[in-house]
């Protein structure tokens, strides 16, 4: 990490942070102050796994859960469903989980950085 880059990455709270996932588009965009900061390329659930269309809170963040949830966990306040990393890198860009948002672990890395417990997830 460049040493400004800290500097230059916008502060997030509960209140200034969201996430919007698009699933058609397999998307996931970062919202800091109502401005799109970062867009993450993802797979998201078959159409018989999907996540419903709603609004979402982030509810925990685990470390390394291991195996296909790759380098972090992001639980969603619906029971079993959350953002993680990935085993499976080229499973991203496609509708392949069952359920979950996946994304590269690099992304998922760097996303954890910003969202806290209570961050609003919109799936559209």
């Amino acid at each position: 990490m460049d040493r400004y880059d800290f500097m230059r990455r916008p502060r997030c709270n509960r209140a200034n942070c969201r996430i919007i996932v698009n699933t058609c588009t397999h998307k996931l965009h970062l919202i800091i102050d109502d401005n799109l900061y970062k867009s993450y390329p993802i797979a998201v659930g078959k159409m018989l796994d999907k996540i419903h269309p709603s609004t979402y809170e982030i509810v925990d963040k685990k470390c390394n859960p291991g195996g296909r949830y790759g380098a972090r966990w992001i639980g969603l306040n619906k029971k079993h469903y959350g953002i993680h990393g990935t085993d499976d890198p080229f499973s991203i860009g496609r509708s392949v989980s069952h359920g979950c948002i996946r994304v590269h672990n690099k992304d998922i890395l760097n996303l954890v950085r910003y969202v806290w417990v209570g961050t609003r997830v919109k799936i559209v």
